[in-house]
């Protein structure tokens, strides 16, 4: 059910960050994203690692998008920040793909391969339909596709293996406490 739950939660908020951004609310995912985020915590057994991971994830995809963006890759709506960086939206969708890793897309967790297969094709059709959608101020062509397809297939394999290692530090963490205790 936890998996269903956070399918569902996720596309939810994907889609206010970019319709908002789309139809002049880019507020609206920077709201609507921690809101997710707090219930990703709540019903995670152990929220400490997940929101690490989440603020890991937002770092990561704050310098990932603003290097795509300065390159000329894409061109997001932005908001709060000038161009090149990546406006506040953006770095709620990778706060929000976060909260995937362990939980509908904990299956990945040391594939690195299919992670990498998964990010090539679903990086650029997120950022195609965004920019379909009117949260662009232009579609990405068929070269900037090519480089997002080879962006994402490193991020998605990056962001798993994040989740591996804040997973493992703290699991190592609970048991010298329990050992000690």
């Amino acid at each position: 059910m936890r998996k269903i739950i956070n399918v569902i939660v996720f596309q939810t908020a994907w889609f206010a960050a970019v319709l908002g951004a789309a139809h002049s609310m880019p507020w609206l995912g920077v709201v609507v994203v921690p809101l997710v985020l707090g219930l990703h915590l709540a019903l995670s057994p152990n929220w400490r690692p997940e929101l690490l991971l989440a603020v890991g994830a937002g770092v990561m995809g704050f310098l990932f998008d603003t290097i795509l963006v300065a390159a000329g890759v894409f061109s997001p709506i932005q908001y709060l920040l000038p161009a090149p960086f990546s406006p506040p939206w953006m770095v709620m969708l990778w706060i929000n793909f976060a909260t995937t890793l362990n939980v509908s897309l904990g299956s990945l967790r040391e594939k690195y391969i299919l992670a990498g297969i998964l990010g090539a094709a679903g990086g650029p059709a997120a950022y195609y339909s965004g920019a379909t959608l009117g949260a662009m101020t232009a579609l990405p062509g068929a070269g900037d596709l090519a480089v997002l397809a080879i962006a994402w297939a490193a991020a998605v394999p990056l962001l798993c293996r994040m989740a591996k290692l804040i997973n493992d530090r703290f699991s190592k963490n609970e048991s010298s406490f329990i050992q000690r205790g």
